[in-house]
């Protein structure tokens, strides 16, 4: 395999003066009245939103930032994958696979790579270290060109199978995802597990069960109640996104505005920000993980693994599905086993 090249971020000024002059002329859209972020992003808080990106969010500081990373990109499946590559500070740290998901990127992995890596240093044992590497997902972000071919899940699963393995030399790594990357990261259980010691996901990757027991106990009554507010409610964008992708990309490649208010909302839903997205995650974090979309040009090609899913079967086999109870500390569990010691984690359910 091809030797991964050291990547650097670095954003042309070109760009960002275009990006500025398009945040000085935005053409607002009215608003129903009603309850704030009813029908979407607020416009009194997208408004608050760009005068910010336009007048104090600083990309350089965020891109000096980002690159304190080891970074790097290689070819593989027919397209560059760009990957964090940090190593592990202790004495025998396991190669990790960290997998994001839409719209996140990794921007979401800042905070918790040192804390992974390097355990002492945050008052944790040197033996629980690390080795992380978290790639883009291809067709998103750094990993992506125009004009790539797209990936869905089960692709993606097997570029980073190679990765890890062919590219990186770890015989053996855990793998760890949410939102698409819980998706990816069980696809490579499911497929590649004579090459993982554990996985850990904070979204189930299962089919949605409408059924219940006649009459339901309280606890699926809520169950179906809320799943069904979710359908009614809060699948628009996957309708739109797993149909006809083509159109969304016209409106968010070319307004930065629009760009923010697609994501934006969906950090807000998706949180536990109790309405107040800033509280959560801050205006900084936001707007780092949207510059990633927008200076990339990559969200077109990130609608794809809706697209894939939505006309592609079940991409895990009933096969694949392992006859034993399955128990939520069962991954952490196997990659603690392999360093001689247990432990326990908690996953939730998943929203795809």
């Amino acid at each position: 395999m091809t030797t991964p090249t050291p990547f650097r971020i670095h954003v042309p000024d070109t760009v960002l003066a275009d990006l500025r002059a398009r945040l000085e002329r935005v053409r607002w859209p009215d608003e129903a009245p009603g309850e704030r972020w009813r029908y979407g992003s607020d416009l009194a808080y997208m408004k608050e939103l760009v005068a910010y990106w336009r007048d104090k969010y600083d990309w350089r500081a965020h891109e000096t930032a980002l690159n304190r990373n080891r970074q790097f990109t290689v070819p593989v499946g027919g397209i560059g994958v760009h990957f964090i590559h940090e190593l592990g500070v202790g004495p025998d740290p396991m190669p990790l696979l960290l997998s994001h998901g839409w719209p996140g990127s990794i921007v979401e992995f800042q905070r918790i790579i040192p804390m992974l890596t390097d355990p002492a240093r945050f008052g944790g044992d040197p033996a629980d270290a690390f080795t992380v590497v978290a790639p883009s997902l291809p067709g998103y972000t750094f990993s992506f060109a125009p004009n790539q071919p797209r990936f869905g899940i089960v692709e993606i699963a097997d570029v980073f199978a190679t990765l890890m393995t062919d590219v990186l030399g770890y015989r053996r790594f855990a793998a760890q995802g949410g939102d698409w990357g819980a998706f990816v990261t069980s696809v490579l259980g499911a497929s590649h597990p004579d090459r993982l010691a554990g996985i850990h996901v904070n979204l189930l990757a299962i089919r949605r069960d409408l059924t219940a027991t006649k009459p339901p106990t309280p606890e699926e009554q809520a169950y179906l109640e809320e799943v069904h507010h979710w359908m009614r409610e809060e699948t628009g964008y996957q309708g739109i996104q797993g149909t006809k992708p083509q159109t969304l990309a016209y409106g968010l490649t070319d307004s930065p505005v629009g760009l923010a208010a697609w994501i934006v909302e969906k950090f807000r839903t998706w949180s536990d920000c109790g309405g107040d997205v800033d509280r959560r995650f801050g205006k900084d974090v936001l707007l780092t993980n949207v510059m990633l979309y927008w200076v990339t040009g990559a969200i077109n090609s990130s609608f794809w693994p809706y697209y894939a899913r939505n006309h592609s079967p079940w991409p895990i086999a009933s096969r694949s599905v392992s006859p034993r109870p399955t128990r939520r500390s069962r991954a952490r569990s196997c990659i603690r086993r392999e360093r001689g010691q247990s432990a326990s984690t908690t996953s939730s359910a998943g929203r795809r």
